[in-house]
């Protein structure tokens, strides 16, 4: 039964014509979100309040692509992940997405669902982080670095470098242009992007970068001339946005792209602008 559900819902989600009453609250009767739940939103998840049912306050969260749902008890102390079904087995969640839909709050929402039930790809969660006893302060930039929010280019297998971008930065498409070109296309080299923002167009671009579950095609589309690829969504969530730009601002980095990376020697490197000799990088990872 759990295995239909599972097929039948992303579709039904989008095609459910019934009218239903509303069943969303606005922004301002938001509940707090218990704090894995806030966690996910800091991280770049979309989340749109449910509303309440059965005294239960009903979350979606979108993260590449993958859709969550999540009741909070009116305690606020507990929460179960899952489809709320009513008394007579049918999907009370359902009618709350659709609601939410039919509010027009959820337009975001369908597009990454969307673009996630078609491409079958899986989100990219960084790795496990193993804490580190900070001796200088390259190795604390390094530590706040691999907690940012971030998306892969290339070969997970290959030896890997941190690069903050802004989307509409020239410097920036002319490094990753020459780094796909000769390394990444070639599996030599893992990009982990970092998208930021310096103007309120690109942090929504860039928002939409971390939540979109094929970025590395949305990306490269927007490398080669394609103004749709990462599209301007006024209601989307810019908090992971904001984190990756909190980190550049701590360690008042203004510039980008802003590469950070380890050398094969455990040496932190760090280069401000377009690095213009790639040949050095690579030799240091290798």
């Amino acid at each position: 039964m759990n295995g239909h559900y599972k097929r039948i819902l992303p579709a039904v989600i989008f095609i459910f014509s019934v009218l239903v009453a509303p069943l969303y609250a606005s922004a301002q009767q938001n509940p707090p979100l218990p704090a894995p739940l806030k966690n996910m939103a800091d991280e770049g998840a979309q989340m749109r309040y449910l509303g309440q049912q059965n005294g239960l306050d009903g979350w979606i969260a979108i993260k590449g692509g993958k859709e969550q749902y999540f009741y909070v008890t009116a305690d606020g102390q507990a929460f179960v992940m899952g489809l709320l079904f009513d008394k007579t087995g049918k999907i009370t969640t359902l009618k709350q997405v659709q609601a939410l839909q039919e509010s027009g709050e959820g337009e975001t929402l369908d597009f990454f669902a969307r673009e996630g039930a078609s491409s079958g790809m899986d989100a990219i969660t960084p790795q496990d982080r193993t804490d580190r006893e900070f001796k200088t302060p390259s190795e604390q930039l390094f530590s706040d670095v691999e907690s940012s929010n971030w998306i892969m280019l290339g070969n997970k297998d290959a030896p890997y470098i941190y690069v903050f971008i802004d989307p509409q930065c020239p410097y920036c498409h002319s490094f990753l242009n020459d780094l796909r070109t000769d390394y990444i296309d070639k599996g030599l080299l893992q990009i982990r992007l970092i998208p930021v923002g310096f103007s309120a167009e690109t942090r929504a671009q860039a928002a939409f970068l971390l939540a979109v579950p094929n970025p590395q095609k949305r990306w490269y589309d927007h490398l080669d001339g394609d103004e749709t690829a990462l599209p301007v969504t006024p209601d989307i969530n810019q908090q992971g946005v904001q984190r990756n730009l909190a980190i550049m601002q701590s360690w008042k980095v203004n510039v980008t792209p802003f590469t950070v990376y380890r050398t094969t020697k455990g040496e932190v490197k760090i280069i401000q602008g377009r690095a213009q000799d790639i040949k050095q990088i690579m030799n240091g990872l290798h």
